[in-house]
């Protein structure tokens, strides 16, 4: 069952597509830094899960993870605060991987919306391999393996952590029935104190015999805050309140990030696919070029035609960095052709720099220390290692695979 408090860990990951742009930093990094300081966190990179589109591409990991690690260092995200790892250096991953593949059903793998989704976007490549089937269940692995409770996520991604839900409440439900389950439970309540004991229950008899949806939630909240019971009763009790065993793998929730704000350059999502990305080490001369000579409003032909900003891809930057008086300044201006396209676009130049220029002076240092990064990565995938060797004991031992 699990040693640690699951609601305090938090697991993401990001596969080696080499230097980041600014997409990432506002869609992903700047969330880690925040999250961080406030859990438990696991931060890894994704090399396995590049190989399910990517295998037969052997030089595109090494340099990819380390320049990804650079800029993830450079932005603030801390090895002293997360562990930073790669994937394929946690061998738990994948053992728990294929322990969880001997219980999870095909057809909840050809009904995740981004398998059908991803062969058709990805046609030139052959998708049909176990391995790109099976990368839910990998990622399912990856955030069981930490008994990560909390998994920050797109919308886009909901359906993922649902599917580790569900990977994991099956697999309690074929292998948490310990001998004197019940028995067990009885006095892990009773280790709560009468109100709080008598409390539980009640609410536990709410929910499996009402479905009041309600009550779990308080439940599970009353459970959080008691300070009378060791972790091991508190997850036996979370595996008792939903009417199942003891709760071996814990069950993570989505955290809903935002979704970027962070257009591309030509106003589409920011993607090095669509080669509109200004990334978090290019030549400051060269960002101040590429936002310069973007396209604006089709409507503003000349300086004294008005414009209209929702047509116009810089106006989406300025909904990132500008500040309500100077987006008011814009939205006026441009309607009135009181100013012109260069001159709007100035505001949002100084500030993409304000932001860069401090990335790219933390960045030079990592850059002039590649073994410096090695290190980092090492010793995070250590101690992401010692975690998972826990979780991965538990596993093998409710299967009855620890008897030699």
């Amino acid at each position: 069952m699990p040693r640690v408090n699951s609601q305090q860990r938090v697991l993401s990951g990001m596969r080696p597509t080499g230097r980041l742009h600014l997409g990432h930093l506002h869609g992903v990094l700047k969330n880690w830094i925040k999250l961080q300081d406030e859990y438990e966190c696991f931060f890894f990179v994704a090399d396995w899960h590049a190989l399910t589109t990517h295998y037969g591409e052997p030089n595109l990991f090494e340099e990819n993870t380390i320049d990804m690690v650079i800029d993830w260092l450079a932005v603030g995200v801390s090895p002293e605060s997360a562990a930073l790892f790669v994937q394929s250096e946690v061998p738990e991953h994948a053992e728990l991987h294929l322990l969880l593949s001997m219980t999870t059903p095909l057809s909840w793998l050809e009904r995740v919306p981004s398998y059908k989704d991803q062969q058709e976007k990805l046609r030139e490549r052959e998708l049909d391999t176990y391995g790109f089937l099976g990368y839910p269940l990998l990622q399912a692995a990856d955030i069981l393996i930490y008994q990560s409770g909390n998994v920050p996520v797109g919308a886009d991604q909901v359906a993922h952590v649902e599917l580790t839900r569900e990977v994991a409440r099956r697999f309690n439900h074929i292998y948490g029935r310990e001998p004197g389950f019940e028995e067990h439970a009885g006095a892990a309540i009773r280790k709560m104190g009468k109100k709080a004991g008598k409390l539980y229950s009640q609410l536990r008899t709410a929910y499996t015999e009402q479905g009041d949806q309600e009550a779990l939630e308080k439940a599970r909240k009353l459970l959080t805050e008691q300070q009378n019971i060791s972790i091991e009763d508190r997850e036996r009790l979370y595996g008792y309140l939903e009417g199942g065993g003891q709760m071996i793998l814990a069950e993570p929730k989505a955290l809903l990030t935002p979704s970027s704000k962070m257009p591309g350059l030509d106003g589409q999502k920011m993607s090095k696919s669509y080669n509109n990305t200004i990334s978090l080490r290019e030549p400051l001369d060269e960002v101040k070029k590429k936002i310069s000579t973007m396209p604006t409003d089709p409507a503003r032909v000349r300086l004294v035609d008005p414009g209209d900003p929702e047509k116009c891809p810089v106006w989406q930057l300025h909904q990132a960095y500008s500040d309500e008086i100077t987006k008011n300044w814009v939205m006026e201006g441009c309607k009135s052709a009181g100013i012109g396209c260069l001159e709007c676009k100035s505001p949002v130049i100084d500030a993409v720099i304000t932001e860069l220029e401090p990335i790219q002076k933390e960045a030079v240092q990592y850059e002039k220390d590649p073994d410096l990064v090695r290190s980092i990565i090492a010793d995070g995938s250590e101690m992401a290692r010692e975690s998972a060797k826990e979780t991965l004991a538990d596993v093998r031992a409710a299967m009855g695979l620890n008897k030699w």
